[in-house]
């Protein structure tokens, strides 16, 4: 108890109040008695770099795990995890998972909370923790082991068994997740299986993937992953896999089956209490006297005080806030009222519980309030470090490495667009867009807006495109919008390939600063609606002319930040770290501040002479000034000699989102890599500096348009929790089609961005070959197929068709008379007549094998086809039952069960002839064969059963009618531009 209070004390302190504590800690440590800290510190002063730290818990004591036995979890254990990564702001940042197996002792969970906390001591008490449970793992944590994590049977108390000892056992696994994959181990039955997930059989010598008919695409690409995984992990890589698709039939199919007793019809997914996705209102709570009680009202950040805790419960997961200025017996009484609170809501084992300390808070905590105002800072990280490094080396327990000091931080120059383009500019004017004259290009005014266009050679393409919209801060609202609008049609004439972007004044990203030589930004505006604007609100115009009294602020001078722009002519403008150049009516001057760089002054006489062609500069450093430049300026008074604050460095997030009941609502991919952009999602990153909305192939066309609105709701998000520039620039980028500072937040694959096909066709392709994937139908020539959702519910009804037709030809011989055995009465014949029904049949139920060729045709094979085949059965199945028989029940039972093997068949072949629900559907199940985003494939449901061939033509001419409207509006688009 005693070392569980002093860890406690140590947990989340502020170093204002930290003294108590190191005194409390340091008597302790002087008793007589084995030290806390001493096992976990040692290990931690091993490591001062980014990376995964993990521990088991042996004995009461943690243990580091060999890094080879990384991501090996035993179900009888308990383990500590410790993931470090270094922020661009120069400090670690830190992340404690402790991990709870499902049949570890209540001893070794409880040593690995304790010692989570230690560990939080000894690396300053500013990580936030997590309980993790043995398949609940929150998706931070099982970013750490992709592809997944196999949970293993034994753990230290059992004994392991050593790999001679174990027998290979088949296993079923369901797996889930579109990013971090979620496997989970079912019963080996035909039961378990269902039309809507995907499922892994590892058996000894190969390796199934069974994709249910309604699956999600990206889980299919998913556990593809996992199949790589487990034969290089358990296989060395020897063993064999397939592909099982749901409804279809083949030679593997049977393979499968027969693991499972036979082919037979699937049952409906059994939900369960685990599988509830409903949404649960956040509920906060405070903790006083070991009891919690409800804050009623809308959550504000406002709400929690620095000298409580708080219980925040959101249904999955249960965060604990401790406020800096609370007091010991109030922390340790948080803790404990968590562990109760799950306990006594049968939550015990599903419910993550994560451990926050003020100033703190990861951005899934703060996304539950209405908003979080940056107004407060957090306590000094330096501090707070500094003396807990000094007080553990006063007791001779050494630091953790990199404690003491920050790294210091590097400034880089950014990715930049390639040279040698071609720059166009218009800016907008009476609703239209008239073109910038070549010298004026990079002059803006503030109640302009802008269009820009970058062309520039790029790799194997032809050529890129970068496309803007540039907003003054005093542009009025009608020109904004014309902006956006003609920028659009500018993005539609080029087939969608330009990067896109809305720029704002003072935001302006490097990438675009670097296209002009330099950038000057000038009061006022042109445009006849800013003019209008002032008129109206009864404002003077002070719009730039060469004759203006103007003052102009240099600050950079690297290609990346040379921008100058016109100021207010106040002598309070001036910053001893810039160099500013003030221009009168028949004068310029330039001012050197003393912290200034000659660079900037190089700048500054460059943009003199653009201002006032063959007037002579003079000259003016701080210090030094004339007295005719203090009079041009209107007389001298004081001014900052401090540089301009930009903000902290801050790391780039990734997010997906969702719409629930109109909330927009993002969810953030931990670790994310190159393979979290699935073509099927739009996604957004932000970087802190911008923020990119990249938008997949395969993503449904009315999403694709609406890539900025989206972008837009999650700034005003962003902003109100996390402190996000409201007029931070925002970028529309296509999927292939990224610039490189875009992929720069990446370990960028080119060849992998270029490849062809959905998530799954492009998985199926990195991981075992083009060639085998076009063999297993994954290919770029395989045949189009529809992913609506009345094709998915075809493929959950033919599987079952299949299922009741191969029961009915499979069902037992009855005993017959010696008559019924001549072969001239057709007995012999019957076998055979079934199996070549039952081809014809699986043919015709498998459309994708046959060969491509022009649209209309196959349609009409495939009607046919369907027709013969349904004919075969009927004829098979009657010239069987013709034949005599010792007995008339068996016949009967026959008879019977063909017929409802026909009806079923007939309602398959039938159904199809209704119009399907064609809305897309975004997570839709998509079978190997598609090649092609599904905004540009056609629907054939109602094609495939067409008996007219005139009914055909008819039909594909009116499916051709939207193609025409598009060209023609791109033409128009064109001819708008020009």
């Amino acid at each position: 108890m005693q070392t569980l209070c002093l860890v406690l004390s140590l947990l989340f302190f502020n170093p204002k109040d930290l003294s108590p504590v190191l005194k409390e800690v340091s008597a302790y440590i002087a008793s007589p008695g084995p030290r806390v800290l001493r096992p976990i510190e040692e290990a931690v002063a091993l490591t001062s770099s980014s990376g995964t730290e993990i521990w088991r818990i042996e004995n009461c004591q943690p243990v580091p795990l060999p890094k080879s036995d990384y991501g090996k979890f035993y179900m009888g254990d308990s383990y500590i995890v410790l993931q470090t990564k270094t922020g661009k702001g120069g400090s670690n940042l830190y992340d404690i998972h402790f991990w709870i197996g499902k049949d570890t002792s209540q001893d070794e969970a409880g040593t690995a909370a304790i010692k989570a906390i230690e560990l939080d001591a000894v690396l300053g008490g500013r990580a936030v923790q997590h309980r993790e449970l043995q398949g609940y793992e929150s998706d931070k944590f099982l970013s750490y082991f992709k592809p997944c994590i196999i949970p293993l049977e034994g753990g230290i108390a059992s004994g392991f068994k050593k790999p001679e000892e174990e027998e290979f056992e088949t296993r079923l696994y369901v797996c889930g997740g579109n990013r971090v994959v979620k496997l989970r181990q079912v019963p080996f039955a035909r039961t378990s299986l269902n039309h809507d997930d995907v499922f892994i059989v590892d058996t000894q010598n190969k390796i199934y993937q069974f994709n249910g008919a309604n699956s999600n695409i990206q889980e299919r690409a998913k556990a593809l992953e996992v199949i790589q995984f487990l034969k290089e992990k358990y296989h060395d890589g020897t063993c064999d896999f397939a592909i099982i698709d749901d409804g279809k039939l083949g030679a593997e199919s049977d393979e499968f089956w027969a693991l499972f007793g036979g082919f037979a019809p699937l049952g409906k997914k059994v939900t369960s209490e685990d599988d509830d996705t409903s949404d649960t209102t956040a509920q906060l709570y405070s903790v006083t006297d070991v009891e919690l009680k409800p804050i009623e009202g809308e959550l504000s950040k406002g709400l929690l005080e620095t000298r409580k805790c708080y219980l925040l419960d959101c249904g999955a997961e249960v965060f604990v806030w401790v406020g800096r200025a609370t007091q010991l017996e109030e922390r340790k009484a948080a803790s404990q009222v968590a562990e109760d609170f799950v306990r006594s809501e049968n939550r015990e084992q599903t419910a993550r519980i994560t451990c926050v300390i003020q100033g703190h808070e990861p951005y899934s905590f703060k996304s539950n309030f209405d908003s979080w105002p940056v107004g407060s800072t957090a306590p000094s990280i330096e501090e707070g470090r500094g003396k807990v490094a000094a007080f553990l080396k006063k007791q001779g327990v050494g630091a953790a490495k990199g404690m003491s000091k920050s790294i210091p931080v590097n400034v880089e120059v950014p990715p930049l667009l390639e040279g040698g383009g071609k720059l166009e500019v218009w800016c907008i004017n009476d609703n239209v867009k008239k073109p910038i004259p070549k010298d004026d290009i990079g002059k803006f005014y503030s109640g302009d807006c802008y269009i820009v266009l970058y062309t520039y050679p790029s790799g194997e393409k032809k050529e890129d495109y970068y496309l803007c919209c540039w907003i003054g801060k005093d542009s009025i609202e009608e020109d904004r919008k014309m902006a956006y609008m003609l920028a659009n049609t500018f993005f539609n004439s080029l087939k969608g390939r330009p990067v896109q972007g809305r720029v704002f004044e003072g935001k302006e990203p490097p990438q675009f600063i670097a296209l002009f030589e330099p950038m000057v930004v000038l009061k006022g505006g042109q445009s006849t609606g800013y003019k209008k604007s002032i008129a109206d609100k009864g404002l003077t115009d002070e719009t730039y002319t060469a004759d203006s009294f103007a003052l102009f602020r240099i600050s950079g001078a690297d290609m990346h930040n040379n921008k100058v722009v016109q100021v207010d002519a106040a002598t309070t403008q001036l910053n001893s770290t810039e160099c500013f150049l003030l221009q009168s009516e028949n004068a310029i001057f330039l001012w050197q501040g003393n912290q200034s760089t000659n660079e900037q002054k190089q700048l500054a006489s460059k943009i003199a002479a653009v201002l006032k062609p063959g007037v002579s500069v003079k000259n003016s450093r701080e210090g030094k000034e004339s007295n005719s430049f203090w009079l041009a300026l209107g007389g001298k008074r004081s001014y900052t000699s401090e540089k301009a604050s930009f903000g902290s460095a801050r790391d780039p997030h990734l997010f997906t989102f969702s719409l629930k009941k109109g909330k927009f609502e993002v969810e953030e991919v931990y670790n994310f890599s190159q393979d979290d952009l699935l073509t099927e999602d739009i996604m957004i990153l932000d970087t802190h500096e911008e923020v990119f909305v990249w938008v997949g192939q395969y993503v449904d066309v009315l999403d694709k348009e609406s890539a900025f609105e989206l972008g837009q709701k999650y700034i005003d998000r962003a902003a109100s929790l996390d402190g996000l520039s409201p007029n931070v620039p925002l970028y529309k980028v296509t999927d292939g089609n990224e610039p490189s500072f875009f992929t720069t937040f990446f370990s960028w694959n080119h060849n992998r961005a270029t490849m062809q096909g959905n998530s799954y066709q492009k998985k199926m392709a990195l991981l075992f070959g083009a060639s085998l994937a076009l063999m297993l139908g994954a290919g770029p020539a395989a045949e189009e197929t529809p992913t609506y959702k009345g094709y998915q519910g075809g493929l959950t009804q033919r599987a079952s068709a299949l299922a009741a037709l191969t029961s009915a030809f499979n069902s037992p011989p009855t005993k017959s008379t010696p008559s019924a055995q001549d072969p001239s009465r057709g007995n012999q014949s019957g076998p055979t007549q079934r199996a070549a029904a039952l081809a014809a049949l699986t043919s015709a139920l498998n459309p994708a094998a046959e060969p491509k060729t022009s649209p209309p045709k196959p349609l009409i094979r495939q009607g046919s086809q369907r027709a013969s085949a349904l004919a075969a059965l009927s004829s098979a199945f009657n010239s069987s039952s013709e034949t005599k028989v010792s007995s008339s029940k068996p016949i009967f039972r026959q008879a019977s069960q063909r017929s409802a093997a026909i009806a079923a068949l007939a309602s398959v072949l039938t159904a199809e002839k209704k119009s399907p629900d064609v809305s897309p559907n975004k997570y839709a199940a998509s079978p190997l064969s598609i090649t092609s985003p599904p905004s540009d494939t056609k629907s054939e449901v109602d094609l495939s059963e067409a008996e007219d061939p005139e009914e055909v033509a008819k039909t594909n001419e009116e499916d051709s009618e939207p193609k025409e409207e598009i060209e023609k509006a791109e033409d128009e688009s064109s001819d708008t531009i020009n």
